[in-house]
C-alpha cells in the first residue's frame, strides 16, 4: 500500500519536531498542527490515516479533538498523548474511538510496538476495501451476461428496487441465477460495505433451520455445546439472502414474519430479545401459492416476501444468450485449467443452442467445465458434449409420454428422476432431499439402495 499520512497535533513545538523526525525517518507522510481547531480543517483537506493527540491543549482537549475527527472521517485511528502517569476520562476516550494511548516522555519502544499495529491494521483496512470494491465490480449489473430482453427487464426491475430497503421475492427454477441476481442488488445498494449473507435452507435438515437464522445459546438443546449467533445477526447493517424460503417449516415461518414486522429475535434457549438491521431477500423455486392452498406456507408471511417479484427466466427461455454464455465459461476454465482452446465448432454451437436446460445455466456451465477439461483440441467438437446429451436433447427431462420402456421401467425411472432432482437441490444433504420429497430419510436411503 502507499505510505500513511500522520498528522501530529500538539502544542508544544519541540514535541511536534520530535516525533515528526523519528516517524519521517520511517516512511510516514507528516502533517502537523498545534491545536484542535486547526487539526479539523487539515482533516478535512488530507487523506489522514493516522492521527497523535496531545490529551492537555488550549482550546479543544485531546476528548473533544478525537470526537470532532472521527465525525468528519470514523477510519481515522487515533491515538492521545499525555504527560501524565493516567488519562483524565480514559474509558470515554475508548467509546469516542481511541486506537491508543502514549505516555510523555514517549517510550520509543511502546511507540514502535503501537505503529507495527497500525501498519497491520491499516494494511488489514487497505485490502478490505479492495476486496470490497472487486466485489461490487464482479456482482454489479452491469456484469451479468445477457442480451435477452426477458433478462434485460429482470435487471431495470432489480436496479431500481436495489437502493430500498423493500424485502424482494426472487422466482424461478434452480440453476437460474436466483443468487446472482440477490448480490447484484445487495452490492449496487448503500449496504454494499456491509455483509451479504447466504441462508440455504435446503441443504439445512428441518431441526436446524431455526439455529441457522436465529442462532441458540449453549445447551439449549443435544449438540448445542458453544453459544452461536445465527445469519441475522451476522447479517446486521447488510442483507441476508434466504434461499429457497419455501422450505422453512411452519414453526419458523412465524418467527422469521415477526423478524420481518419488527426487526426482532431470540435465540434458541434465551429470553433476550435482539434486534438487527437487515435486508431480506428470499428466493424459491416452489409454487407458494399452491402451498399457501395446501397450509403449507402462511399467507401473511407471503405478503410481507412478496412485496416486490422478480421473475428469472429459464435459460431456454433466452437462447440468444446462450453464445455469449459459452464464451464466458470458456474463458474461465480455460483460465483455471491453464488451457487455451479458442471455441466451438459450429456443430457443438447449435447442439447446445437446441438443447433445453432443465438445469438452466448451472448445467450449461457444468457441461462446458467438462468440455474443457477433456478436450485436447482447439476447439470442442459435438462429440466432446457427454454422450447422452448429443444422444436425447431431453435427457434430463422424463417423458411420460414415450411408452418405449414398459411401467414399472418408466416409474423408476420418474423417481430416479425427482429423488436425484432432490439431491441436486440439496448438494447431496439426503436429510433435506427426503424433507423436500415429503418422505423420511430412512425411506429416501432404502429407494436409492434399490435403484441402484
Amino acid at each position: 500500500m502507499s505510505e500513511l499520512t500522520i498528522l501530529i497535533i500538539d502544542d508544544e513545538e519541540s514535541q511536534v519536531q520530535s516525533l515528526k523526525t523519528f516517524l519521517s525517518k520511517r516512511g510516514f507522510k507528516i502533517i502537523t498542527s498545534n491545536n484542535g481547531e486547526d487539526a479539523i480543517q487539515k482533516v478535512k483537506v488530507n487523506n489522514i490515516d493516522i492521527t497523535f493527540t496531545d490529551y492537555k491543549m488550549p482550546g479543544w482537549d485531546g476528548l473533544t479533538t478525537l470526537k470532532k475527527i472521527k465525525e468528519v472521517n470514523p477510519e481515522i485511528d487515533v491515538v492521545v498523548m499525555t504527560a501524565f502517569g493516567t488519562i483524565e476520562n480514559a474509558v470515554e476516550l475508548m467509546k469516542a474511538g481511541a486506537y491508543d494511548f502514549l505516555t510523555k516522555p514517549i517510550d520509543l519502544d511502546q511507540l514502535e510496538s503501537i505503529l507495527m499495529r497500525l501498519k497491520e491494521r491499516r494494511n488489514l483496512i487497505s485490502e478490505n476495501k479492495l476486496l470490497k470494491n472487486a466485489l461490487t465490480e464482479k456482482f454489479k449489473f452491469d456484469s451479468i451476461i445477457t442480451k435477452s430482453l426477458l433478462m434485460q427487464d429482470v435487471l431495470s426491475t432489480a436496479a431500481r428496487v436495489a437502493q430500498a430497503k423493500t424485502t424482494v421475492l426472487i422466482r424461478g427454477e434452480s440453476g437460474t441465477g436466483k443468487e446472482l441476481i440477490a448480490k447484484a442488488i445487495h452490492f449496487t445498494s448503500n449496504r454494499k460495505e456491509k455483509p451479504f449473507i447466504t441462508v440455504n435452507v435446503a441443504s439445512l435438515s428441518e431441526n436446524l433451520i431455526e439455529s441457522e437464522l436465529f442462532g441458540h445459546e449453549k445447551g439449549s438443546f443435544t449438540g448445542a455445546i458453544n453459544t452461536r449467533i445465527g445469519k441475522f445477526e451476522e447479517a446486521n447493517g447488510g442483507t441476508i439472502f434466504i434461499d429457497e424460503v419455501g422450505d422453512i417449516p411452519l414453526s419458523v415461518q412465524v418467527k422469521l414474519l415477526r423478524t420481518i414486522q419488527f426487526g426482532e429475535f431470540q435465540r434458541i434457549g434465551s429470553n433476550s430479545i435482539l434486534f438487527s438491521d437487515v435486508r431480506i431477500i428470499a428466493a424459491t423455486h416452489r409454487n407458494l401459492e399452491e402451498m399457501i392452498k395446501n397450509k403449507e406456507f402462511r399467507e401473511d408471511l407471503f405478503y410481507r416476501l412478496n412485496v416486490v417479484t422478480i421473475n428469472l427466466p429459464p435459460l431456454r427461455k433466452r437462447k440468444d444468450d446462450i453464445p455469449i454464455l459459452l464464451n464466458y465459461f470458456l474463458e474461465k476454465y480455460n483460465k483455471e485449467n491453464n488451457k487455451s482452446i479458442k471455441g466451438f465448432t459450429k456443430e457443438a454451437v447449435d447442439q447446445l443452442i437446441k438443447y433445453d436446460y432443465p438445469g438452466n445455466i448451472r448445467e450449461l456451465e457444468n457441461i462446458v467445465e467438462r468440455a474443457v477439461v477433456l478436450s485436447r483440441d482447439e476447439y470442442i467438437s459435438k462429440n466432446e458434449l457427454p454422450i447422452n446429451f448429443n444422444q436425447n436433447n431431453s435427457n434430463k427431462v422424463f417423458d411420460p409420454y414415450n411408452l418405449d420402456d414398459n411401467y414399472e421401467t418408466k416409474m423408476k425411472e420418474f423417481e430416479k428422476a425427482m429423488i436425484n432432482e432432490a439431491l441436486s437441490r440439496t448438494n447431496g444433504n439426503k436429510s433435506a432431499a427426503a424433507r423436500i420429497l415429503g418422505i423420511s430419510e430412512r425411506h429416501l436411503r432404502s429407494r436409492l439402495e434399490r435403484l441402484d
